[in-house]
């Protein structure tokens, strides 16, 4: 499988939507229970600044497999060095590195965006994806108790962190 690694365009929408319900539903990776329609995620999309970039991961068998953002942290200016980031892979293609590939072009881009530091925010449930995040140098800071409310039922969340410089 030849994965490639760009900028999110208009066009991928449909896919970026589509995975990011995948997300919500299957409650493993947002506290989010809304699903999100189309018109929805290109305002988010058309609505970032340009640092904060959404870059999608394509085969060329599938097309659009995944997708990751740069989100802002905290809106205070003595925060503009620090990025909050998103990732999700489409549900049938998760456990084959795409994960990895597109995390690795994400923390990429945050560097030449100038960021120094990447947070992120996970289920202390989600194993899988802190081993991810592991993996390509982030460290566990802490965990906030019962953050979210997700189906009835609190929610731990664990905080982890990358420093680029």
């Amino acid at each position: 499988m030849e994965l490639r690694c760009r900028a999110a365009e208009a066009k991928d929408v449909e896919a970026i939507t589509k995975i990011y319900n995948q997300g919500i539903s299957d409650r493993v990776a947002t506290l989010e229970t809304r699903l999100r329609n189309e018109d929805e995620m290109l305002q988010w999309l058309e609505g970032r600044s340009p640092r904060h970039k959404v870059i999608v991961v394509e085969d060329d068998a599938s097309g659009v497999v995944g997708w990751a953002s740069l989100n802002v942290f905290n809106a205070r200016c003595c925060y503009d060095g620090v990025v909050d980031i998103s990732v999700y892979v489409e549900r049938e293609m998760r456990g084959r590195g795409i994960g990895k590939r597109l995390l690795s072009h994400l923390i990429a881009v945050a560097a030449e965006e100038g960021f120094h530091k990447l947070v992120l925010s996970t289920f202390s449930s989600n194993q899988l994806g802190q081993g991810l995040y592991t993996a390509v140098g982030f460290r566990r800071v802490g965990t906030y108790e019962k953050q979210g409310l997700l189906d009835g039922k609190w929610v731990d969340i664990t905080i982890m962190e990358k420093l680029l410089v």
